[in-house]
């Protein structure tokens, strides 16, 4: 991992995504020394704090109020005070003059967890990524107790593939909310008319290099110069009359580009892209007769330039129906909106339910009645709880019963998530999962280990309802296991048993293309946040996104049903 060191003499603060980084990477390295889990934990829960902290955290440091924050004690504010003054934490300092640099990146590899990977270093002398790969050719990592060809195979797989997304893209869960939030700030301010997020952040895109925004404004410099001093800008990297770019002290990029009122519109679309869409919108416009630009369409035959105040009448111009930006990926939108024949796309607020949620008495952070007046709040009407496997099942029930008599016509349903082994059979027998109202069933590990086979075994079971974050996968971190999806689909639609969008941003899975699949086979489609935490419930809004863009309909995502319409399309 790369973190970045500071120099005390530039005056700048740490932004709190490298802070944060310093704390991940401090905890990495305490694992491999053997630190107590406990210690590496509250590390990583920190870091996890900083980065959803919208205030910068060195601030709060250098005026003794970081403590303020959960999860962040005396000891963890000193070391944030120690990146200030000197760059880096002292003790991450000491540990990366004993530890060798890469020897982290060995924990990132399937099957090589702290101590595999401390072994690996001192025991064979392995310190390099290129070292290790040559030890696994070389058939040495089989030396190790407990490490065999499997492992060696499963290496150089990984070390084979690349990496899905570059690693500068930052997850939309990062920078979607802060997005929207800079966008309204600059509508409320007195020399702005218009102002939206553009880019792969508008399309809803997984991932974003940068956030882009378009406006339009009385006074394009004043609006400027405002963006510019806002509070949580730590850099200007540029600045014009018309546009400028900042860095913010979680570490986003903003581009702000102030427009021509009359050409809004125009700039609007071609800011939003995607390319490929723009391209062949393009090309089809010069068989009309038409060249496109950023600012406006030219009829070629008279040289009439027109622009336009509103992105929709570019595209009546042009010939289409308005299209929504999360289909503009050149994936047959276009076509279709020339037939006037794009769907209606699933909204957020069709939403009735969520179907895979985590408290306490699992892995959750939340209770039970917290998550669940969260779930009131926006408005749900029912809420499955499908916490893994725990002994306090009873007590559970019991509590979710007390709630269900104290909530009605609320629903709480006594859902429950378990881990498909590596033969295809579940967690928990049959007789258990019968008592459950909702059974979700997911891959958590051996993710090589025949994936398909494993979860087209678990779909024949009666009980299953619904396959959990299907191919596994965490962008910019794990690659998806190799799930042979057009067969997982029609195993689906053949056994009654639904797949989800996982709206976690590192999973989004299953993605946008497989989705689009699914409902063309047929099949319906629950969107759930897999929430651990009160605020990952807002992470609805991009699985929604997620669905949009796989072209869903309202009636295709299962979630928009009530639960006894959901009952009776269960086995």
């Amino acid at each position: 991992m790369h973190v970045r060191i500071f120099n005390a003499m530039t005056g700048a603060l740490p932004r709190n995504v490298d802070v944060a980084e310093q704390l991940e990477l401090l905890a990495d390295l305490l694992e491999i020394e053997g630190e107590a889990s406990f210690r590496v934990l509250a590390y990583r829960r920190a870091a996890t704090r900083i980065r959803e902290t919208a205030a910068s955290v060195a601030e709060l440091a250098l005026k003794g109020r970081a403590k303020e924050l959960q999860g962040i004690g005396k000891t963890i504010e000193e070391k944030i005070v120690q990146v200030i003054e000197d760059g880096e934490m002292h003790a991450l300092t000491k540990r990366k003059k004993i530890i060798p640099a890469e020897v982290v990146s060995f924990m990132r590899l399937p099957g090589l967890g702290p101590k595999t990977a401390a072994r690996i270093w001192h025991e064979l002398g392995v310190t390099t990524i290129e070292e290790l790969k040559a030890a696994a050719e070389q058939e040495q990592l089989r030396t190790l107790a407990g490490m065999g060809a499997k492992t060696e195979e499963r290496i150089l797989k990984a070390l084979a593939e690349k990496k899905q997304e570059p690693s500068d893209r930052r997850l939309l869960g990062d920078g979607l909310g802060p997005l929207l939030a800079v966008v309204e700030v600059l509508q409320k301010h007195p020399a702005a008319v218009k102002v939206s997020e553009a880019g792969s952040a508008r399309r809803r895109k997984e991932t974003f290099r940068d956030l882009d925004i378009i406006a339009t404004a009385g006074d394009p410099e004043a609006l400027i110069d405002y963006f510019t001093k806002l509070k949580w800008v730590i850099e200007v990297v540029a600045k014009g009359p018309t546009k400028a770019t900042v860095l913010s002290n979680e570490g986003l990029r903003f581009d702000l580009r102030v427009v021509p009122p009359e050409s809004y519109g125009n700039l609007l679309q071609h800011f939003t892209g995607s390319k490929d869409h723009n391209v062949a919108l393009r090309e089809r416009a010069v068989k009309d007769g038409l060249s496109v630009s950023e600012y406006s369409i030219t009829v070629v035959e008279s040289g009439e330039e027109l622009r336009f105040a509103e992105e929709a009448d570019v595209y009546e111009r042009l010939g289409y129906q308005f299209i929504p930006p999360e289909l503009r990926e050149n994936a047959g939108e276009l076509e279709a909106a020339r037939r006037g024949e794009l769907p209606k796309l699933v909204e957020l607020d069709d939403i009735k339910g969520d179907l895979h949620t985590h408290t306490t008495y699992s892995d959750g952070r939340d209770s039970l009645v917290e998550m669940v007046r969260a779930a009131q709040v926006r408005g749900y009407k029912y809420y499955a709880v499908t916490d893994h496997p725990h002994r306090a099942f009873p007590e559970q029930d019991l509590e979710i019963d007390e709630l269900n008599e104290r909530l009605k016509p609320f629903r709480i349903l006594k859902g429950i998530e378990v881990n498909i082994r590596i033969d295809g059979s579940l967690s928990l027998p049959d007789e258990v999962l019968a008592k459950r109202d909702w059974v979700m069933a997911s891959l958590h590990a051996a993710f090589d280990r025949n994936p398909t086979e494993r979860v087209l075994t678990a779909m024949e079971n009666p009980h299953v309802d619904c396959i959990g974050h299907l191919t596994a996968r965490k962008i910019n971190i794990r690659p998806p296991a190799d799930v042979d999806i057009e067969r997982v689909v029609a195993k689906a639609v053949e056994t009654g048993t639904f797949l989800e969008i996982n709206a976690q941003p590192n999973r989004l899975d299953i993605r946008d293309t497989h989705a689009r699949l699914a409902g063309e086979a047929g099949l319906k489609v629950a969107v759930n946040t897999d929430a651990h935490q009160l605020s990952a419930l807002q992470h609805m809004e991009i699985g929604i996104a997620q669905a949009r863009r796989a072209w869903l309909k309202k009636g295709q995502v299962l979630n928009t049903r009530t639960w006894p319409q959901i009952e009776k399309l269960r086995k």
